[in-house]
């Protein structure tokens, strides 16, 4: 029963535990941030910022809400409250109250932010600047500081410099980190009452917003020391070779570290240190009329003084004279010196040089006989009371009259290959410089060259009907005149043009013979070198010789087997240029006594193999009782025969064709016989029997080959072989 009861009491609170929860649900719709009485303020009035959230509940229930405001994302206000909103007041603004507001708020577990808002609070608070000293002496510095408060940084600041009549001199610092700077102002001469003050800046959304100046502050000035005073004695206007005294002095408050110095035209002529008095004499000249400054320094400060001096002309500056410029050696030269108007000073005539002078004579005049060591410039010099003065260079060349000149080939030989380019050189040994160079090429001008002591002359593309005569001139500013060279006579050389190789007899040669090769050229000059080649694996030089002429002979006494193979020519002159000729093929062939000793060990075996068949073929035909054989079917028995000959079918066949050869040339071995030939076959080489030796074919057939060439050539021309005896 009790069980029950539980049972419903349980049910009881947990409806009542879902009731309850249902009664306290909210949600948050927005929070939203405002400004009062804008979101752009002038600086130092009030400001309101007001944090409201927009809640929905399911009743009537309270909320605690945490509102916390940030600018710039750094927390500036924190509060609790029962209320939809929060307040946070700022009762003076400044510009650093300037930037992005955000609002979040908290409450039963959910939290919800605003979305940022700017706030711009316009304008800066005023700087305050400060002097570390109120008072100054010239050269010193002024220290200042300015300082915005209740600004934050990067900052810039602006401080100025104010003189009475004249534009503020200003200087500018960027403070990254702090709301205040410092700098320093340097007094400078003829400061006395300054003032100064400051500025800020800042930037603001990409615009600068700029604060009111300072208050002033006021700084005075005390001189160290007065302007210096500047005179000469005895006078500003005075006579060249007059004495003339500087003085320059000052008062000075404190003695120690000031320092006078006198200078003109950016030269120091003098200078003291701690005194108040500056002297400084010398003899006047023209030189030192000018623009004089004197200068007192101490630390920074400084004052000048500037005074204008004029120093009148004693005397002008003399003049020398030469009676000539330009003069031959030996001649006599006169140098005068003299001052228009005035004799009375004292006259030296000198002869320059580049690190001294050479003193020739003191007097107005000079008068000597001259070498070529005289040349130089000369001047002279006029003294009067301690003043000295110089006149101009005055420029004298002596002259030594050229040597003969002598034209040579630079290369050093005479000569030139036609299409070549030729250098002359003319030189003069003796003369004085400058010389004048003349190149003639036969009578006509070619080139004229100014030099010390030779010339070069260039003629291009030598060609071969060119004048060969050339000479040269020289002459200098001697009275003497110019002087000519020997002709100098060029050899033009032709190069050598399209050899050719010939022979007699040409082409093929009796064994022990004697051969003429003959070696041209078209054209070139002589002598010429002529060299024979006989091509092999390298090349072999056979002969060679050198003449004045266009061709040359080489005679082979007597040729051999070996002479046999290809010849060319190689021709060159000076031009140093070598031509090939086209080779020529020499083939060295049995000579007609030869093919007769050949015919004779030859052809007489041969006959009487033949006359000993003839003579078998009657006998045996007159024995015969039958009907006639047919002479071209019959075969021969073999026989066994002690004849030295070769009885091969191969030699009879050979035979054969030598008779058919010798009948149908005609020639006069076989020309009256009367044979009946048959063919017949010879029995094989008896082995008992003496061997025929080898290259009897070989040399049958050249002996054949010489019947047949004597009717179409008289003179016999056997083709050689290598196995040829």
């Amino acid at each position: 029963m009790s069980l029950g009861l539980d049972s419903i009491s349980g049910k009881n609170n947990l409806l009542s535990s879902e009731l309850y929860t249902q009664e306290r649900v909210f949600t948050f719709n927005t929070v939203e941030i405002k400004v009062a009485p804008s979101v752009k303020v002038k600086n130092g009035a009030p400001v309101s910022i007001v944090c409201h959230a927009d809640i929905s509940k399911s009743s009537n229930f309270q909320l605690k809400h945490n509102f916390t405001i940030f600018k710039d994302r750094k927390l500036v206000f924190m509060t609790v409250s029962d209320k939809d909103r929060a307040q946070y007041e700022i009762p003076v603004a400044r510009s650093s109250d300037t930037g992005d507001y955000e609002c979040t708020v908290q409450a039963g577990g959910k939290t919800k932010s605003s979305n940022p808002l700017h706030v711009w609070i316009t304008g800066m608070t005023k700087p305050i600047l400060t002097a570390e000293k109120n008072q100054v002496l010239e050269g010193e510095v002024v220290q200042l500081r300015c300082e915005l408060p209740e600004e934050e940084p990067p900052l810039h600041f602006f401080f100025r410099k104010i003189k009475m009549n004249s534009t503020p001199k200003e200087k500018h610092v960027f403070e990254a980190y702090r709301n205040f700077s410092i700098v320093e102002f340097s007094v400078e001469e003829g400061d006395n009452i300054l003032q100064f003050d400051c500025f800020g800046r800042r930037n603001v959304k990409l615009e600068f917003e700029s604060s009111e100046h300072s208050n002033r502050t006021l700084v005075t000035v005390k001189e160290p020391f007065i302007k210096p005073t500047l005179n000469a004695r005895p006078s500003n206007n005075i006579t060249e070779g007059d004495r003339i005294q500087f003085e320059c002095s000052t008062v000075v408050a404190r003695m120690r570290d000031i320092e006078i110095i006198l200078q003109k035209n950016r030269t120091i002529l003098k200078s003291v240190r701690n005194e108040q008095l500056l002297k400084y004499s010398a003899v006047a000249t023209l030189e030192d009329s000018g623009e004089y400054l004197c200068k007192v320094e101490q630390g920074r400060a400084s004052k000048t003084t500037k005074l204008n001096v004029v120093v009148s002309e004693l005397f002008p500056k003399p003049t020398l004279a030469a009676s000539m410029s330009k003069l031959d050696e030996n001649k006599e030269l006169t140098l005068s010196c003299n001052i228009n108007g005035f004799g009375q000073a004292n006259f030296s005539i000198l002869r320059k040089h580049s690190n001294r002078d050479t003193w020739l004579k003191n007097s107005m005049n000079l008068t000597m006989r001259v070498s070529v060591n005289d040349t130089g410039s000369y001047i002279c010099k006029a003294e009067m009371k301690g003043i000295v003065k110089e006149s101009k260079p005055v420029r004298i060349n002596v002259y030594a009259p050229v040597s003969r000149p002598t034209l040579s080939v630079v290369s050093g030989l005479p000569e030139v290959v036609v299409g070549k380019p030729l250098w002359l050189i003319c030189r003069s040994v003796m003369g004085t410089p400058p010389i004048t160079f003349t190149f003639y090429k036969g009578s006509e001008v070619k080139k004229v060259v100014v030099n010390d002591t030779y010339a070069m002359f260039l003629d291009e593309n030598i060609r071969k009907n060119d004048q060969r005569g050339y000479k040269c001139g020289a002459r200098n500013n001697h009275s003497s005149g110019m002087k000519t060279s020997s002709i100098l006579n060029i050899t033009v050389i032709v190069p050598i043009k399209d050899a050719s190789l010939g022979s007699v007899p040409y082409g093929e040669v009796e064994d022990g013979s004697a051969t003429a090769f003959l070696c041209s050229v078209k054209e070139g000059s002589w002598p010429i070198h002529f060299r024979f080649f006989r091509k092999t694996d390298h090349d072999v030089l056979v002969f060679e010789k050198s003449e004045h002429a266009d061709r040359v002979m080489w005679h082979k006494e007597a040729m051999n087997r070996q002479d046999t193979g290809t010849y060319y020519c190689m021709a060159s002159n000076r031009a140093n240029v070598d031509v090939k000729s086209p080779p020529i093929t020499i083939n060295v062939i049995l000579a007609s006594w030869q093919k007769g000793v050949i015919a004779a060990f030859v052809l007489i075996p041969v006959a009487g193999a033949v006359t000993l068949a003839l003579w078998w073929f009657l006998c045996k035909k007159k024995k015969a009782k039958g009907p006639s054989l047919e002479m071209s079917g019959e075969k021969l028995p073999r026989q066994h025969s002690d004849g030295d000959y070769y009885s091969g079918s191969g030699y009879i066949e050979d035979s054969e064709n030598h008779m058919k050869s010798t009948d149908e040339s005609k020639g006069p071995v076989l020309e009256s016989a009367e044979v009946e030939y048959t063919e017949v076959e010879v029995s094989t080489l008896d082995p008992h029997r003496a061997p025929v030796q080898k290259g009897t074919e070989t040399v049958y057939s050249e002996i054949r080959k010489a019947n047949n060439d004597s009717v179409e050539n008289r003179h016999s021309r056997i083709q050689g072989h290598p196995d040829a005896t």
